[in-house]
């Protein structure tokens, strides 16, 4: 079970934003990720819980930030229900994507999990739904996603498989690239490794990305 603590920065100046404070595992019927945030000066920030089917499909999403939470799930696309901090209204949300996505490295594992891709693969186009902090508002965005070098290191625990994958926004043409060993990110815009305490989880590779249906994402 990777254990561990990612520190979080802004995108365009690298001011530091926090930390996340995370573990995850697989499981048998597929894989959950669990953390909380921080800011720079230790006060919690929200938290994260997200599990996937063996299909990487979200199975169950709660988002906790600035008081306001988010709970979605794989249900005809992706739905979810969005609660300000009051707790006195709720708004529903539905869209024909294949997942969430978000500031946590917990939806970059997620979204490999469900591409399943090898670099044979063909760079692969994703709608996802993303929670945007502070306030968790969502926005539905277009991505490519191709796995451009997959590079075993050898570690003292056996050969480690660190994925390198670029990742376009097909809104604003911006690409960057994201490198993964398993289920933990070891570096991506805005995020890096801090501390790590046992190996990452074997990766999942091997099938295509089909359209959102009724049931979430299809593996052709």
């Amino acid at each position: 079970m990777p254990r561990g603590r990612y520190s979080l920065h802004d995108l365009h100046d690298h001011t530091p934003l926090g930390e996340e404070h995370f573990h995850c595992a697989p499981g048998p019927s597929g894989w959950r990720y669990v953390s909380q945030t921080t800011s720079p000066s230790g006060d919690h920030l929200g938290s994260v819980d997200l599990a996937l089917d063996e299909l990487g499909r979200p199975i169950r999403l709660e988002l906790h930030a600035a008081s306001w939470q988010v709970r979605g799930a794989a249900l005809e696309g992706v739905t979810w229900v969005r609660t300000d901090p009051t707790g006195s209204h709720a708004t529903e949300g539905n869209v024909r994507a294949h997942t969430f996505a978000g500031t946590s490295p917990a939806f970059l594992i997620a979204m490999t999990r469900l591409l399943r891709l090898t670099p044979a693969s063909p760079a692969t186009r994703v709608r996802v739904v993303t929670f945007t902090d502070p306030v968790l508002a969502p926005r539905t965005v277009d991505q490519s996603w191709a796995l451009m070098n997959s590079e075993a290191h050898a570690t003292d625990n056996g050969p480690l498989i660190v994925d390198e994958y670029q990742v376009s926004a097909l809104d604003t043409g911006e690409q960057h690239t994201v490198h993964i060993a398993g289920d933990v990110v070891l570096a991506a815009p805005g995020i890096e490794l801090e501390h790590l305490e046992t190996p990452p989880s074997p990766r999942t590779h091997g099938s295509d990305l089909g359209e959102p249906d009724t049931d979430g994402p299809a593996a052709d």
